[in-house]
């Protein structure tokens, strides 16, 4: 499977570099796609209104220096494509949401404390998150999400 091999090839620390590739919805496992409960838009944990998720949250903002463009601590959290672009950064909030941001420190997708799924900042379903191992993350986009990139 795709994933297993990316996922081996992302061993590394904890915050790390992470590659992002395009996936099918329709490829993945039911448990990592958007019909598992804990994955499902509609879940009131995943949304884009929930007080943890919320780009109005400074928390998950890019104006919180943990998670600008101009803290160093996040060149070594690289969102990176199959040939080797840097489309972005990850950082994780204190109240545990994952967020993805652009080059330019927009945040494009996040991750709710619980779940296994990306949502846009509308509350689409963008994808799924993995852990490599060792250690940090792998990415897998539906397209239309990772042209938010």
């Amino acid at each position: 499977m795709r994933l297993a091999l990316i996922l081996a090839l992302c061993a590394g620390p904890v915050w790390a570099d992470a590659p992002l590739f395009v996936i099918e919805q329709s490829s993945l496992p039911f448990d990592l796609g958007p019909g598992a409960p804990q994955n499902a838009p509609a879940r009131q944990g995943n949304s884009p209104n929930a007080a943890a998720n919320s780009a109005a949250n400074s928390a998950n903002s890019s104006s919180s220096y943990a998670n600008s463009p101009r803290n160093p601590a996040n060149e070594k959290r690289v969102i990176f494509t199959q040939d080797g672009a840097v489309v972005g950064y990850y950082a994780s909030s204190t109240a545990g949401t994952l967020n993805l941001f652009d080059l330019s420190g927009n945040r494009v997708a996040y991750r709710p404390r619980g779940s296994k799924s990306l949502f846009s900042n509308k509350g689409q379903w963008c994808g799924t998150v993995a852990a490599a191992q060792g250690g940090g993350f792998a990415f897998g986009i539906i397209r239309t999400c990772a042209n938010l990139f």
